[in-house]
């Protein structure tokens, strides 16, 4: 009789703890199917920043050819991105090199013209560094270039020029863009890319002065 007893005893105790592992597996199964939550999820990696600080790449582009130029160099430096746009846009006839009476060509032969720009750079003292990409357009910077200078104060940062063109060097723009910047601030040799420059060479050229790796 007494070994009957101990005999349904072992039994119990066998059922209750195959019903125990049961349900540990199916809460187990449960949490994987469900969310597949088996591990801490990977952090995002912060984008790098350049060498010197918080930057900024500031750009003018009607054709396109600067703005992805200013990308490139924007994805370099992990910077962020910010595009001067006009409050009247420019058209391609504005742009008629061969027409002394087109928007273009009367601005740039004022150099008191300031073309009115629309929004502005959120935080901009938040910036270290700035870059500025631009076209030339007969042989120096836009003047809505000089109006976005005048609209800020650079004291303190550090300012790179870089300009994208077919044939014309950057000439004289440094010279003129130092002369209408708002506050004291340092500038880096700037560079003139052509028009199918590639990432590689922008990535080059500002290992070259410091701001990248």
């Amino acid at each position: 009789m007494m070994k009957r007893i101990c005999l349904l005893a072992l039994s119990l105790i066998m059922l209750l703890s195959m019903a125990g592992c049961g349900s540990s597996d199916a809460a187990d199964s449960g949490q994987r199917k469900n969310g597949e939550k088996t591990s801490a999820p990977a952090q995002m990696a912060d984008k790098p920043q350049t060498e010197t600080g918080k930057a900024l790449v500031v750009y003018f582009s009607c054709t396109g050819n600067t703005k992805r130029a200013a990308q490139y160099a924007s994805d370099i430096l992990g910077a962020d991105l910010y595009e001067i746009t006009p409050k009247v846009p420019y058209t391609s006839n504005d742009l008629n090199y061969h027409d002394e009476n087109t928007r273009a060509t009367v601005e740039q032969k004022d150099s008191s013209a300031r073309p009115a720009i629309v929004g502005d750079v959120v935080n901009f003292e938040q910036y270290d560094t700035v870059v500025l990409a631009f076209p030339i357009w007969w042989g120096q910077e836009p003047r809505i270039l000089d109006t976005f200078m005048e609209s800020h104060d650079f004291g303190g940062k550090t300012i790179v020029p870089m300009c994208t063109s077919n044939s014309s060097d950057m000439g004289s723009s440094a010279n003129y863009l130092k002369a209408v910047t708002k506050g004291s601030a340092k500038w880096l040799q700037g560079k003139r890319f052509p028009v199918n420059a590639t990432k590689e060479d922008i990535h080059s050229w500002l290992n070259d002065i410091g701001l990248a790796k």
